[in-house]
């Protein structure tokens, strides 16, 4: 029998994961452009690659407008914000272990300074 964790660590636990996870939990909707910008040296296969593996696991939402030029834009679903919840002690005890800043955020899901997000000055 699978352990509870084994399907979702495997999953969270590849490079950009969290970071895209904790991005989208400090913006209601971003698109693929935007995710690209904020995370800053991942590649387009990566991040489609990562952005469909959290869309099978049900952590993130794809929703294409149809629109010319077309429109794409990812949020994080009910359980996508759950888990945003759940990282935010790991987050801090990191900002704590680097010497970040621990000012707390007012976004989604309440990451703080150390966020991708904030330090790109979104």
């Amino acid at each position: 029998m699978p352990l509870p964790l084994e399907g979702i660590i495997t999953t969270i636990a590849k490079k950009w994961a969290i970071l895209i996870i904790s991005i989208l939990g400090h913006h209601e909707r971003l698109r693929f452009n935007d995710i690209m910008e904020i995370l800053g040296g991942i590649s387009p296969k990566s991040l489609t690659d990562t952005l469909k593996e959290l869309q099978n696991e049900g952590l993130i939402q794809r929703e294409a407008f149809p629109e010319i030029p077309p429109r794409v834009e990812y949020s994080l679903t009910e359980d996508g914000r759950q888990l945003c919840e759940a990282i935010i002690p790991l987050v801090r005890w990191a900002e704590k272990r680097d010497n970040l800043p621990e000012k707390t955020c007012h976004a989604t899901c309440g990451f703080s300074e150390g966020c991708p997000s904030r330090r790109e000055g979104r």
